[in-house]
């Protein structure tokens, strides 16, 4: 999600929107030109890349006209303009024109660095469009795609979401916009699951959760579905991993609420909650035996063995009999 400075008027003279994060400045964008034909239906619209924006056009565009109409001038990729342009813009910051909206979408960085630096010297509105390369700030876009709507998702339902999907945010809020469509009332990890189960990630995660819940039979059955839709084995012995890593992880932590557990592991705190569930059958030997069955199936699916597909059957086995190891002789 963007993040803005104090002045959040859209109809500032300049808004400067910073990052490489497409849909968030496209937003960014779409948000000036909104308001400024909530002010005026007839706002004319100036969509420029930065070649497009010579000496002198600046200029031209935000000349005063005869009907006084508003107008908005988008300037995209402003971190390539040339030295020329630069002063252009540099010199209208100083004396922006009435019933105009200069927008600047910059990439961040060095490149350009003194624009940037003019434009927010002169008091511009701020965007921050960064990119978005973490899960947990992928994660927060998801839950604030769902508040936007007014609609409500469970942690567990964001989560599977941004599994679901990947790092795509376009993806992302097309998901969220077409499950808030379709769905009615809370939605929840069974509809997320529902809509997306076909995903790569989404089945690769189903097979680990019930392969560390000791249900063989079904995590079986979820490995030989992902499988015959093209998941690659690779990415089942990464989700078999993590399950497995993230049961150790909980084991060996001291005791704590799931929110000081999940700063002291890494986890969000609904995780927590659900390894808390998955780990009841566990001993620190098991952990160990599963840990050697997914580094045994990683290297019988990178090559290491004939036949990757029982090299994982062999892991998920091993690691759902590892799970029910408490209690038994």
């Amino acid at each position: 999600m963007a993040k803005k400075t104090a002045n959040d008027d859209p109809l500032a003279p300049v808004t400067l929107a910073v990052g490489q994060e497409d849909l968030l400045l496209d937003r960014a964008v779409q948000e000036v030109v909104a308001a400024a034909r909530a002010a005026d239906a007839d706002t004319d619209v100036r969509d420029l890349t930065s070649d497009q924006l010579q000496p002198g056009t600046l200029a031209e565009l935000t000349s005063p006209s005869l009907f006084a109409e508003r107008k908005v001038v988008v300037v995209r990729n402003a971190q390539d303009l040339s030295a020329d342009t630069i002063k252009d813009v540099k010199g209208y910051l100083g004396a922006p024109a009435e019933e105009i909206t200069l927008v600047l979408l910059h990439a961040g960085g060095v490149k350009g660095k003194g624009l940037l630096d003019a434009v927010r010297k002169a008091g511009a509105r701020e965007v921050a469009c960064p990119k978005m390369t973490k899960p947990a700030d992928r994660l927060a876009f998801v839950r604030s795609e769902f508040r936007a709507t007014g609609r409500s998702a469970t942690p567990e339902a964001c989560q599977a979401l941004v599994d679901s999907i990947g790092s795509d945010l376009r993806e992302l809020a097309s998901a969220v916009s077409q499950l808030v469509a379709d769905v009615e009332g809370t939605i929840d990890e069974a509809v997320v699951g529902r809509y997306y189960t076909g995903r790569a990630e989404a089945s690769s995660f189903t097979v680990a959760d019930r392969a560390v819940e000791g249900r063989a039979a079904e995590a079986l059955e979820a490995l030989r579905w992902s499988l015959s839709t093209g998941v690659a084995p690779v990415l089942i012995t990464s989700a078999l991993a993590q399950g497995v890593r993230a049961i150790g992880k909980l084991s060996s932590a001291r005791g704590g609420r799931p929110a000081d557990l999940a700063r002291e592991l890494g986890m969000p705190p609904w995780k927590i909650d659900r390894v808390r569930q998955q780990m009841r059958g566990w001993t620190p030997d098991a952990v160990s035996v599963a840990l050697r069955a997914v580094a045994e199936a990683d290297a019988g699916v990178k090559g290491g063995g004939d036949d990757p597909e029982y090299a994982l059957e062999k892991a998920v086995v091993t690691i759902a009999r590892a799970a029910r190891s408490r209690g038994q002789s």
